[in-house]
């Protein structure tokens, strides 16, 4: 039986494998950020966001707190607690068929989180750059 792409996800977050991150991402995957206006279009960008957040974001206090599912996606909380502030927030990700991200939109609260999250992903996208 193969995992959902759900499931995958969960895998990826336990285990922030970026190649198993890569393999979910759908070649024509758009990630929208909370701080970036434009949505960002392709499995080269969306990789490059998402494992910079998981960077940011995937360390000790991070726990998904709800979860809601649709027939080709899911909504879950977030919760974590970076330099003291709470960052609270959900990952709206859609699927294809196959499993594969297609969409994936994260939203943050509150704005002090929006804030310290602009900056370490700035920075964290960067040092990619650099790398």
């Amino acid at each position: 039986m193969t995992m959902t792409g759900l499931e995958q996800w969960y895998q990826y977050i336990k285990s922030h494998d970026h190649a198993a991150l890569w393999n979910l991402l759908h070649p024509d995957a758009v990630f929208e950020s909370p701080v970036v206006h434009t949505p960002q279009r392709g499995r080269d960008i969306t990789f490059k966001y998402l494992a910079s957040a998981d960077k940011v974001l995937g360390g000790p206090t991070f726990a998904y707190r709800g979860e809601w599912r649709s027939q080709n996606g899911a909504v879950l909380e977030f919760e974590t607690t970076i330099d003291g502030i709470t960052i609270n927030g959900v990952d709206i990700i859609t699927f294809d068929d196959d499993g594969l991200i297609t969409h994936f939109k994260v939203m943050v609260r509150p704005l002090k989180a929006i804030n310290l999250l602009h900056r370490l992903m700035g920075e964290q996208l960067a040092a990619q750059k650099s790398a």
